[in-house]
């Protein structure tokens, strides 16, 4: 990280963040091209947990290419300036990289769809239909590094 005056070094606060946050944006690379796309997820023991449709482009390029990176921010403000070039802003956000899996495993499914849940929508009771089941993958990203950075805070 270029400005380490802006970096969060305390695992805690930077998990702190991810369970704040309500989207994360994983990229992707196909056959050298970027592939960037924001996500509903959870997080638990440095995993991200993301649920997605049985196929389509991420689970495509997944299969390929099991590289991901991955960035969340939340806090977001505009501090304008007096000039267009003295205007900065305020956030705290996380970036990182991992190895993307799909989940085949029903009993591994349903603990990561109920992180997934438990994370967007804590007051939903977890259950889940035997058609809607069929209809989605999990994918976990088992993260390998990861850094948080702070600006205007």
């Amino acid at each position: 990280m270029r400005r380490k005056d802006k970096e969060i070094k305390d695992k805690k606060e930077i998990e702190l963040i991810i369970r704040k946050a309500n989207v994360c944006r994983i990229a992707l690379s196909d056959n050298n091209m970027p592939y960037i796309v924001p996500v509903n997820f959870g997080y638990n023991n440095n995993c991200l947990y993301i649920h997605s449709a049985i196929e389509g482009k991420k689970i495509e390029i997944i299969k390929k290419n099991n590289d991901i990176c991955f960035e969340i921010d939340i806090a977001h403000e505009i501090l304008q300036g007096k000039l267009a070039c003295h205007t900065t802003m305020k956030y705290y956000s996380v970036i990182g990289y991992g190895k993307a899996y799909i989940i085949d495993d029903s009993e591994e499914k349903i603990k990561a769809l109920n992180i997934i849940i438990e994370h967007c929508l804590p007051k939903i009771p977890h259950e889940y239909s035997e058609k809607f089941f069929k209809k989605i993958v999990i994918i976990k990203v088992e993260i390998n590094n990861m850094t948080g950075k702070k600006s205007g805070y």
